[in-house]
């Protein structure tokens, strides 16, 4: 029998990461939970466990060390050595920068932005003594450019991405065999805009294109599997990636000019109040899943491509070495 795997989810009761905790349940990953709300909680270790797999949930706050500390060692004693690590957990607004108040942007930061140093740092604790292990950042495509309304979560995934590079580094340095990687994501059709922190009349929505969230579990699972540095998701995240490098004063016009709009919408939706301070799955399960199903892309030719980038390369060069042995043949 093979030997079971064993993962930790953090924000695994919602959005993407509830949908890694899917996608890893599905291909034989043991997972341990790691959010606030009861009922997400319950809902994510009743998927783990109706794909055959043992789901563990652990009511934690990722902004405080102790409690995923406490979190990662009962995971080791009730599932198994800890393989994967996976730090999705983050909490968002949308205001302005200057109506967003301090309180709540140091809270942003510290679970955003603290809770994946937290993560990496306990997840490094089992690891590092071990010689192996992945852990993966969820990072953004907002954590190489910013855009109105996010300056915390911007700035927290800008953070996360310099931090990160530190640790790979590191690890380098020693030797370690420990991997570490990032996955860029675009617009997300997330429960995260049903409970996003805000002051407007008009509803969250993530700014187009929107992919659905079993996208980035996809590119979650194939790092956990073969391990990289980065994979972007979405074409929307190269171009605005790239499109920075590029042009950053362009971004900025653009920005200003269509995203503050672009990220309000006047279709009805739930509103769940902000989990910013307090989960809002604490009495009801959310799920994975936002409101904006109808409009959100099923497929990434980019990250397909990106995950399939040996055989596209082999088969590239297969073609070009066909064409040249016609040539010669002719000749």
């Amino acid at each position: 029998m093979a030997e079971r795997r064993i993962a930790v989810v953090t924000g695994g009761t919602a959005g993407v990461g509830r949908a890694v905790v899917r996608e890893l349940a599905a291909h034989g990953w043991d997972v341990a939970v790691l959010a606030r709300g009861k009922a997400g909680l319950a809902g994510a270790v009743e998927d783990v466990e109706a794909a055959g797999g043992h789901g563990l949930g652990l009511a934690t706050d990722v902004a405080d060390p102790a409690q995923v500390r406490d979190a990662a060692d009962r995971t080791t004693r009730e599932l198994g050595p800890i393989d994967l690590w996976v730090n999705a957990a983050f909490t968002g607004n949308l205001r302005f920068f200057w109506d967003t108040p301090d309180e709540e942007y140091r809270r942003i930061t510290e679970v955003t932005y603290l809770g994946q140093v937290n993560g990496t740092r306990i997840a490094l604790e089992h690891m590092r003594p071990r010689n192996r292990g992945v852990i993966v950042q969820v990072g953004s495509a907002l954590g190489f450019r910013g855009i109105p309304l996010q300056a915390a979560y911007c700035g927290a995934k800008h953070a996360v991405k310099g931090f990160t590079e530190t640790v790979i580094t590191e690890l380098k340095h020693e030797g370690s065999a420990v991997r570490v990687c990032m996955v860029q994501l675009p617009g997300v059709n997330s429960v995260q805009f049903d409970w996003n922190a805000t002051d407007f009349q008009r509803h969250p929505q993530p700014v187009a294109p929107v992919f659905e969230p079993e996208l980035p579990a996809r590119a979650v699972r194939f790092l956990a599997e073969h391990p990289r540095r980065n994979l972007w998701v979405g074409f929307s995240t190269a171009y605005t990636i790239l499109g920075n490098r590029i042009a950053p004063w362009f971004m900025d016009w653009y920005l200003a000019r269509k995203v503050v709009q672009g990220q309000l919408t006047d279709a009805d939706g739930p509103r769940y109040g902000a989990n910013t301070y307090e989960p809002r799955d604490e009495a009801a399960d959310r799920g994975a899943h936002g409101m904006f199903d109808r409009q959100a892309w099923t497929r990434d030719p980019w990250s397909w491509a990106s995950m399939h980038r040996r055989s596209l390369t082999g088969a590239a060069l297969a073609a070009v070495a066909s064409v040249a042995l016609l040539r010669i043949r002719r000749r």
